[in-house]
């Protein structure tokens, strides 16, 4: 391999990452949105609550300790999670409620999700050695 095609890899490599993470993400979300009941739309609150749990904890990681990688981010952050979670399909079912539903719905998806967030960094926050968990 020629030092060309070697830095055309090298440049490839992260779209690489957001496309396996992203196609391994909208598969598992369609999986969960399959598993559960219809009518109300417990799919897609399980996977941003989920979604943001992780995320919480994984940008929090890179804060503090950065043991992960940017690979790593890629993978999981922006291809991953990024197709787990749904906002487009969050609003078009939110769209498609009764107004009581609908309201029900956005009030739970932000709340869990926002706690989501703070307990994914409280996760890594309490495995974090103290030194950097500050």
């Amino acid at each position: 391999m020629s030092e060309s095609d070697a830095n055309a890899l090298e440049r490839l490599k992260p779209l690489l990452l957001v496309a396996v993470g992203g196609f391994a993400g909208a598969v598992l979300r369609h999986a969960v949105a399959l598993a559960l009941p219809d009518g109300v739309p417990w799919g897609t609150l399980a996977v941003n609550v989920a979604g943001s749990f992780a995320l919480g904890a994984l940008l929090f990681e890179a804060t503090v300790s950065g043991r992960l990688g940017r690979e790593t981010r890629l993978l999981v952050g922006t291809g991953f999670l990024s197709s787990f979670t749904t906002y487009s399909t969050f609003a078009l079912q939110t769209a498609s409620l009764s107004p009581k539903l609908a309201v029900v719905n956005v009030a739970a998806n932000y709340a869990f999700g926002f706690l989501a967030v703070v307990a994914g960094r409280t996760a890594v926050r309490s495995l974090a050695a103290p030194e950097v968990a500050g």
